[in-house]
């Protein structure tokens, strides 16, 4: 990896995890999931970095994509399970790191510690062509062994620049289908999820998180006005996820703009992960860059 880039991927782990530690000493009965958010992004940018995704808040059965609406009247309650995922970039070299805090109560903390030792043990093994579906095993064992569940359809992802998921994918159970090969150079999220639920997640609703769809899709829209709102979104999120209230500026309706597009299938709407089981769930999550002989954590 040419060391510029090194660099912006190391100086985007630094300020990814710093905008985790602030947000995750938020986290408090009461407190509001709008003001975490804002506040995790601003301290991004006040950083010099950009924003990689909306801020991910996830409670409880939640295991991922949740993030407040403009408007969002939600607080933490006490013993709340609250996943909190940032991502940070520096010119495009992305930072994706997440943690799990238990808000006014201390009941989930060895399903906490089982998610986080699930990552410190696939992190152990990452290196260049190392067997995927044996890094699953590995994590797969050290959750069961707390006595929780691994979540088999949420997986750990490559990280390209301006691209959040590309590439491999990193399992927390045996996937022998899983061929893909890591090389020195790659950067890599990993992030086991624990549960005492289903150990499988399901979609449910909005997230309030959208992704611009491809423009070839816009020229084959009839619809002047859509088209000109995708090309506007496109023009300034480009190709990493944004939120619902990152556009309250930009359009007078915009609730109604984002559900016109998403229609139009010009916008992507991701859906709320939810365990099957309902089951409470943790997460544990660090971005590292493949070396020679092992790798290197950037936050």
């Amino acid at each position: 990896m040419d060391e510029e880039i090194r660099e912006k991927y190391i100086r985007a782990g630094k300020i990814a995890s710093e905008a985790r530690d602030f947000g995750a000493n938020m986290i408090k009965p009461g407190v509001s999931l709008l003001e975490v958010a804002n506040k995790v992004e601003s301290k991004i940018l006040e950083k010099g970095a950009g924003i990689a995704f909306p801020t991910n808040i996830s409670i409880n059965e939640i295991a991922a994509h949740y993030s407040p609406i403009h408007n969002d009247k939600l607080v933490f309650k006490k013993g709340d399970v609250v996943k909190l995922d940032v991502g940070a970039h520096v010119d495009g070299y992305i930072a994706d790191t997440a943690t799990t805090v238990e808000a006014g109560t201390n009941k989930y903390s060895d399903m906490i510690k089982a998610s986080e030792d699930g990552l410190n043990a696939a992190i152990e093994m990452m290196k260049p062509d190392v067997n995927l579906s044996k890094v699953g095993s590995t994590v797969s064992k050290t959750i069961s062994d707390y006595g929780f569940k691994p979540i088999d359809n949420l997986t750990g992802h490559g990280l390209q620049k301006f691209i959040l998921h590309s590439g491999v994918s990193v399992p927390s159970v045996p996937d022998m289908l899983n061929k893909s090969k890591i090389k020195e150079g790659d950067v890599i999220a990993i992030e086991p999820f624990a549960t005492n639920g289903a150990g499988h997640v399901v979609t449910g609703s909005g997230s309030n998180i959208f992704l611009c769809s491809s423009s070839l899709k816009s020229k084959i829209i009839r619809d002047s006005r859509a088209k000109n709102m995708h090309n506007k979104l496109s023009k300034i999120f480009k190709t990493l996820p944004f939120a619902e209230r990152w556009t309250t500026s930009l359009f007078d309706n915009n609730e109604t703009v984002l559900r016109r597009l998403t229609f139009l299938k010009l916008l992507k709407h991701y859906p709320q992960l939810i365990d099957a089981g309902k089951g409470i769930v943790t997460q544990k999550e660090h971005t590292v860059i493949i070396t020679k002989d092992g790798c290197e954590v950037t936050t």
